[in-house]
């Protein structure tokens, strides 16, 4: 699950799925464009929402975990989901370099299937993921399951597209409306939703913009 196809994310199906991303893996870092958006994603969330040494993360969808990689030193206890065991291993291999925090716990798990742990989170970040999940009711609610009362949710996706960044037989979403993903989150329960900008990803040479759309579980 996870960035360019930056984190064209594995969750759910929809024609690109763990398989894709365990070919991907090895050499997903290796893509400056990838490292940069990265970067700039995560300087955009550090912007939108309080972050701090006790704040506890759950990146969903996280890849090689670039962007939490980038957001590293200024977040608490840190765990990475992916359904893709090849981006899993990688993320394993960080941590025992000290790449990513040594602390940070790996999971394998997708919510549009599988019922959330019982774990409480501060933050939840989920970037290029949710264009792959088919029905976002479930997972959305399930996220607002998994934050503590006040916790925040960052998205970062496509802005809605033609069908082009993916190409025929994508069962996904092309993008989304910046309306429908702010009424499908309140939907889900959650409050505060604000969406804006965030850059734009370029494949092929075609430039597709992106969002950032935050919102937090009342409490």
């Amino acid at each position: 699950m996870t960035h360019a196809h930056s984190r064209d994310a594995s969750t759910g199906g929809g024609g690109i799925g763990p398989a894709y991303f365990d070919e991907q893996a090895a050499t997903w870092d290796d893509d400056p464009a990838k490292v940069e958006r990265a970067a700039a994603v995560a300087a955009a969330l550090a912007a939108a929402v309080p972050l701090g040494p006790d704040t506890r993360v759950l990146e969903y969808g996280a890849g090689t975990g670039l962007v939490t990689q980038a957001l590293r030193d200024q977040l608490g206890p840190v765990t990475l989901a992916d359904t893709s065991e090849g981006m899993r291993a990688v993320m394993r291999s960080k941590i025992e370099a000290g790449i990513l925090p040594t602390d940070a716990r790996v999971w394998s798990i997708d919510l549009a299937t599988e019922p959330p742990p019982d774990e409480q989170f501060d933050l939840i970040v989920t970037v290029m993921t949710l264009h792959h999940i088919p029905d976002l009711a479930v997972v959305l609610e399930r996220f607002a399951m998994l934050l503590t009362p006040g916790g925040y949710l960052c998205v970062v996706d496509l802005d809605h597209e033609d069908g082009s960044f993916h190409g025929e037989g994508f069962g996904g979403h092309h993008g989304f409306h910046r309306s429908e993903i702010a009424e499908q989150l309140r939907a889900a329960g959650f409050a505060s939703v604000e969406l804006a900008d965030c850059g734009e990803l370029v494949r092929d040479g075609v430039p597709y913009s992106l969002f950032l759309a935050t919102a937090r579980r009342p409490g």
